[in-house]
């Protein structure tokens, strides 16, 4: 139980000595801040109150203004609903932030695909260039693990791509889960992906994987994927026990918690994989690849359904983000428990 204990005062020391990095500024009066943390964070870190990490890329490239900006307010008001309060992570003129104002939220909203998509490996061109940056699932993931968040809501992580063996196009979100121990709540990985490739990738990176409350593996717009779960958890307080065992053997690789699309709002397999390879053979006559590929097959995938698989990703975002607080409630919960204990 100790450890648990020391987890909680490494995190509150690392949150401190980045606050007073982060208050720094140049002799030539050139503002030298590395990382923003709003007030409410702020004071959710050093209280040891609940927290849940949010992206940005969703907000930028997951959907059109004002569509955007008003599913990242409703998330919000989600986590806050249900006992933990919101971080949602952006890079705003070169600087890590961790939470958004209102307003920072709508500019990053009409900014959409002028926000570069950062990942964890872009973070530093972003912090020199002092750009605006939306962050994917590895770079969010690795700021709120700098910070000491440890669950982050997205709505699916990246994977191996479909012909991933020929092309070696792989997410660097399997390789952030790899190293950086942060629980991530997704509905699973993006089903334009290679979601068997991807799974046996993620078990290479030594990283924990369960299905909420079935024994499938969600396939993102569809509750079924064909693929059997590693584990299974049944509920917030389960959730909270692995991610709490996880940080007691302090484990340096990360979680992926599977949630299923809620059954109202999943779409018809058939209709989704026919856009989708409709989508990838579009994808190859325009020599779409990289970074460029997800938003596109994405966007292309919703005008070929007529708007239902962005209806589930909205769906199954919103799911997402009200199990995640309830798991990180749990936790907080369970870690104040344990150091009663001590």
């Amino acid at each position: 139980m100790a450890s648990s204990a020391n987890s909680r005062l490494e995190i509150l020391t690392r949150h401190l000595t980045s606050a007073a990095f982060a208050s720094k500024a140049g002799s030539d009066g050139e503002n030298l801040e590395w990382i923003k943390i709003s007030p409410e964070v702020s004071e959710a870190l050093k209280t040891g109150s609940p927290i849940v990490a949010l992206e940005s890329t969703i907000i930028s490239h997951g959907m059109p203004y004002p569509q955007n900006f008003e599913t990242a307010k409703e998330l919000e008001v989600i986590v806050r609903k249900n006992g933990a309060v919101p971080a949602t992570i952006a890079i705003l003129d070169g600087v890590p932030c961790i939470g958004l104002t209102t307003e920072e939220l709508e500019i990053l909203a009409r900014l959409g695909s002028k926000a570069r998509k950062t990942a964890s490996r872009d973070i530093a061109v972003v912090m020199a260039g002092r750009e605006n940056g939306a962050t994917t699932v590895s770079a969010t993931m690795y700021l709120a693990s700098v910070v000491g968040i440890p669950i982050f809501v997205t709505g699916g992580i990246g994977g191996v791509h479909r012909h991933g063996e020929n092309t070696l196009d792989i997410s660097s979100d399997l390789t952030e889960l790899g190293i950086t121990p942060v629980a991530v709540i997704s509905a699973g990985v993006k089903s334009i992906l290679d979601i068997p490739r991807t799974l046996e990738y993620l078990e290479t990176q030594r990283v924990t994987v369960a299905a909420y409350q079935t024994d499938e593996f969600p396939a993102f717009f569809t509750q079924t994927s064909g693929c059997k779960a590693p584990a299974r958890v049944e509920s917030p307080e389960h959730c909270a026990r692995v991610i709490d065992a996880n940080i007691r053997l302090e484990r340096k690789s990360g979680i992926l918690i599977a949630v299923p699309i809620p059954r109202e709002h999943s779409a018809s397999g058939h209709l989704i994989e026919s856009a989708i390879q409709q989508a990838l053979q579009e994808a190859r006559e325009k020599k779409i690849s990289g970074n460029a590929e997800t938003p596109f097959l994405l966007a292309r995938v919703n005008e070929l359904t007529g708007g239902a698989s962005l209806a589930s990703n909205i769906a199954l975002v919103k799911n997402n983000a009200s199990v995640g607080a309830k798991i990180a409630v749990s936790l907080t919960q369970l870690q104040k428990h344990s150091g009663k204990r001590l």
